[in-house]
């Protein structure tokens, strides 16, 4: 079993047992509604982070000259949201149901990105050459920008953020934490991808970035609807 994978399955318990535990303490009426959507909801999301994550995974492989599929944590994201976002303007579905997906998205990536780490340069997630002394040596001697644990710190702080909030029972995070999540991971995102070495498509800009932002402007569209906190309580 290789590192990357441990910590896969690392992230993915931690994941699990923040989504149970979450549930129990104050986010078991949102549950309940995403469970009440039934299984085309599933099903949608599961479809939209499959084709999302191995879609954009491989097409940023492609565009860095790199052979093998790719997959994507930001574009399983982008996907499911596509798809959910879908799944409510043919169903009649309104209202986030987003965040009963937040603590356990924060928490997948905080521990994710250490796997990602350990694993070295042909996991093809590293930074650029750095000078800086935390640079990090991922097997090809060369010192690089260590980003995933740039991205596990990032995260971890807003899962930090997130159970302040549910604790506190803000109603205003109750009803837009999900889209706070999705801005705050593109955008960070799209900083750090400014040190990788993977290839522009656009500009200076690689398929990521262009992601992020989208996944930025998505999220500043929700946020100023003005209607969820209206819908948290529903």
């Amino acid at each position: 079993m290789t590192i990357h994978l441990v910590f896969d399955v690392l992230a993915a318990g931690a994941a699990f047992a923040m989504s149970l535990f979450v549930y129990r303490w104050r986010l078991s009426a949102q549950g309940d509604r995403v469970a009440g959507a039934g299984i085309g909801y599933i099903v949608a999301l599961l479809a939209g982070a499959v084709i999302g994550g191995y879609g954009l995974g491989t097409i940023n492989l492609i565009a860095s000259g790199q052979p093998g599929i790719g997959r994507s944590i930001l574009g399983a994201l982008a996907g499911a949201i596509a798809s959910i976002e879908l799944y409510k303007a043919t169903t009649g579905m309104t209202g986030s149901t987003g965040i009963v997906f937040v603590p356990a998205f924060a928490t997948s990536i905080a521990i994710g990105r250490i796997g990602c780490y350990l694993s070295g340069y042909q996991d093809f997630t590293h930074g650029v050459e750095t000078t800086l002394s935390w640079g990090h040596d991922f097997g090809d001697g060369v010192l690089r920008h260590p980003v995933q644990l740039y991205e596990s710190a990032a995260m971890a702080a807003f899962l930090a953020y997130t159970l302040i909030k549910l604790r506190a029972r803000d109603p205003a995070f109750m009803a837009n934490g999900f889209y706070l999540l999705v801005g705050w991971y593109a955008g960070q995102r799209f900083v750090w991808e400014c040190l990788k070495p993977y290839g522009a498509v656009l500009g200076p800009f690689n398929v990521f970035h262009l992601v992020c932002a989208g996944l930025v402007a998505y999220a500043g569209y929700m946020l100023t609807r003005g209607s969820h906190v209206r819908a948290a309580s529903t």
